[in-house]
Formats: C-alpha cells, structure tokens, sequence
C-alpha cells in the first residue's frame, strides 16, 4: 500500500488536531518521505510539537505565521530547501482560531482578526506554496486528482454551513462561523481555479473534537477524528474536489 502522499505540510500543528495529523502521518506504516510540521510557537507554553512526532526522523519543522506574509515566505523558502528538485503533495490548512462572540459582544476588531486568520490565512498559504504543489502535480507521472499527486485541504468545520445553520442560538460565535463559511468558498474557487492543474481542492470537518478549540465536552477523540480524516484523505478523487465533507466521508451543504 502506498504512502497517502509523498511530502506533506501540516499548518497549527503545536497541538490538537494538527500535532496529531503529524504523529499519525510519523506513525503510518507507509509513511510520507517528508512531514512538514508548521506553528507560530513551536517552543511555547501551549507547544507540544516535540512530543511524540518529535523524535521521528521524518519530520521537519518550520516556523509559520499565517497571517504574516514574511513568516510565510520563509516557511516556503525553508519546504523547498528540504524538498530540493521536488514537489509539494499534500498541503492541509489546518491553523486557525475559534471565537465565541454573540451578536451583543463582538467587535470589528475581533471579527478582522478571526477572518485574518481562518480565512486570509490559509489563502495566503496556498498561493505562496502553489509553485511547490504545481512542481509536485506535474512530476506525478499520473492523471487525475488526489492527494498523492497534489492537494490542498481545509480544515473547515459544519457550524460554518449555511445549509444547516445549527445551534445558532446556543452557539452564535458570529466571527468564527462567518469566517469558515468563507474559508468554504475559497475551497471551491480554488477547487474549480486549480483542477486544471492537477491540484485537488477539499474541505474537511473534522468533527466536534477534545482539544482546547473543542473542549473536553467534545464527544470525539482526537485520535479518532484524525484516523476518519487520514482514511478520507486517502479516497479522495476528482469526483470530491471542491467538495465538503466530514471526517467519517459523509457530504455536508455549504
């Protein structure tokens, strides 16, 4: 059985659902060739990138700001270093931030600064990567779409659906759901934009998960969440590209 992709990034992966995609990619028994493990603050007091995922020679790490276009830069410059004549394969946008705020407590400032990271974050991220996921598409010596020849996935999640609109009452988060309902339409312009060349474009609900984002209240692991994604991930096509789906596969509405 082949590795899900030859070279892998992985944004926000200091903790949560991110560290975890690491070590389970580490872990696999096909492992990638490359794991690139990006954050902020690899070393600060809510970092655990060293833990377990850490000690596998696979990995590479990289500090990434994505809402700083520097920072940015300096991670791509790093990932092709490494890289040297390849190309990137699989790029999972997964960094991004929650907020809770109701329509009484919000301000403009909270709803920028949760749309410059959930949503300019990750576009930035893909457009300054897209030469390296453009090499990978055209060295892949295969046709269609999938993400051992090129991807970008986004970790988006269903309270940013329009279609289900759930909870509102009990969960107005007005920045945080506004801003992955974008992240979601930026998925399917690049989904429909980058088909031709090569690139597939999905975006992943990962589930309600235990992590600082999800609370313990949560009623999925995160290692459980992580096997659904990674087992998804491996089946996608080109009949899934610009497609919304959960961590079990199931097709959400926008």
């Amino acid at each position: 059985m082949a590795a899900l992709a030859r070279s892998v990034l992985v944004t926000g992966s200091n903790r949560g659902i991110g560290l975890e995609l690491v070590r389970q990619l580490a872990a696999s028994p096909w492992p990638p060739q490359h794991i690139f493990a990006t954050c902020r603050h690899p070393e600060g007091p809510r970092g655990k990138v060293s833990v377990g995922a850490g000690s596998s020679p696979l990995c590479f790490f990289a500090l990434a700001d994505i809402v700083n276009l520097p920072s940015i830069r300096g991670a791509v410059r790093a990932v092709g270093s490494h890289l040297k004549d390849q190309g990137l394969n699989l790029l999972i946008n997964n960094a991004g931030i929650s907020s809770h705020a109701t329509l009484r407590s919000l301000d403009s400032q909270e709803m920028l600064s949760v749309f410059a990271t959930n949503v300019v974050g990750p576009l930035q991220v893909a457009k300054e990567f897209l030469p390296l996921l453009e090499k990978a598409a055209k060295d892949a010596g295969k046709e269609g779409l999938s993400c051992s020849r090129a991807a970008v996935i986004n970790v988006s999640t269903k309270l940013g659906s329009i279609g289900l609109c759930l909870g509102v009452l009990e969960a107005p988060m007005y920045p945080y759901r506004a801003s992955k309902a974008a992240q979601n339409m930026v998925t399917r312009c690049m989904a429909a934009e980058l088909q031709d060349k090569g690139i597939l474009c999905t975006a992943i609900h990962p589930g309600w998960v235990k992590t600082n984002m999800g609370t313990q209240k949560a009623p999925l692991t995160v290692e459980r969440s992580v096997r659904g994604i990674l087992a998804v991930l491996a089946s996608l096509s080109q009949d899934t590209s610009g497609a919304f789906l959960d961590w079990e596969g199931n097709s959400l509405p926008w």
